[in-house]
């Protein structure tokens, strides 16, 4: 059996970059895979979150997952915080993992910043809790972009350790799934910083659930260079606001790069931006606005969570109850 767990942050403002590096394959995975799509909520929280707009993104993801054509009746949608197996496996591999594994995790030196004894435990421990939810389900693969790879080596560390403390094989080794173009998708406004929803500036992001309008308006604003585009991928040396736009064009319709430069390299910006603004209200448009109609109905969404969440814990608990054996708790039996 092939199953896929993961997850995405309910932090709000979801864009372009999120839709194309990730939720995108998430429903492309459904006839492959068994999966596993969570709203991790608990993960959120490692940095400080308002309720009232963690309530609420919570939801946005949820609608995100649907509105990108996730089937929840084939597969399960949940957030994180319902299955409390989650934080109770999280403890435990915290008691596997090492300090000196954790303390090669870039991205909490990111995150941290400079005031890294300001931030707080469940940020600097936020890789073991991934590493449960992953293995919580034994999930055989995990669809993961670059700046999540060494997470994902670190779970199999883990998995690892306490297959070889214990002495019996309960975790598989799980796999990374890779995707091809616009797995880093870049900001509008610098080709060289990756699209983000922290980014103080609007049109640096195509978000979710902007309109035909607004999506056009951010095109046209988007930065460029003088010179018209490359006709090879040679040609993107020096010119990464060239090689972002050509890249969310190839990776919006379905092609490699190289097809989409024969078709419009030599061009003007002006001129491909009109392409690559009509190919982006066609494919965004439709998630969009089934997005909003999503998010007008929250007692839909909060059922298919609750559903989800049941069936997630039922998957979890037999496993659960393993490693408590494994690791020798009284109450295991």
């Amino acid at each position: 059996m092939k199953r896929i767990f993961s997850g995405v942050q309910p932090t709000g403002n979801l864009h372009l970059g999120n839709y194309l590096g990730a939720i995108r394959n998430f429903a492309r995975l459904q006839d492959e895979y068994e999966c596993i799509y969570c709203v991790v909520d608990m993960h959120a929280i490692t940095v400080w979150q308002e309720p009232a707009e963690l309530e609420a993104n919570t939801r946005e993801v949820t609608a995100t997952f649907l509105a990108a054509g996730i089937d929840p009746t084939r597969h399960i949608i949940f957030n994180q915080s319902q299955v409390p197996a989650h934080a109770e496996l999280a403890w435990i591999f915290n008691c596997v993992a090492r300090l000196g594994w954790l303390n090669r995790m870039t991205q909490f030196k990111e995150k941290a910043g400079k005031h890294r004894e300001n931030a707080s435990a469940g940020l600097y421990v936020y890789p073991v809790l991934m590493a449960a939810d992953i293995m919580l389900y034994k999930a055989t693969h995990v669809p993961v972009g670059e700046d999540q790879k060494q997470h994902l080596e670190l779970t199999r560390d883990v998995a690892q350790k306490f297959n070889n403390d214990f002495g019996r094989e309960v975790f598989p080794i799980v796999e990374p799934l890779i995707f091809g173009e616009a797995t880093r998708v870049m900001s509008l406004r610098d080709g060289t910083k990756k699209m983000s929803k922290s980014d103080p500036s609007d049109y640096s992001r195509i978000t979710m659930t902007d309109g035909p309008d607004e999506i056009a308006q951010k095109i046209r604003k988007a930065k460029t260079d003088p010179q018209p585009l490359p006709e090879s991928v040679e040609g993107f040396e020096g010119r990464p606001e060239a090689a972002n736009l050509i890249t969310i064009y190839a990776s919006l319709a379905d092609m490699e790069t190289e097809a989409v430069l024969a078709e419009h390299g030599g061009r003007q910006f002006s001129e491909f931006k009109a392409a690559l603004t009509d190919l982006a209200v066609e494919k965004m448009g439709p998630v969009g606005q089934e997005m909003q109609r999503l998010m007008s109905d929250p007692g839909h969404v909060d059922a298919v969570l609750k559903d989800g969440a049941e069936r997630a814990d039922a998957l979890a608990r037999p496993i659960l109850r393993e490693v408590y054996e494994a690791v020798g708790f009284l109450n295991a039996r």
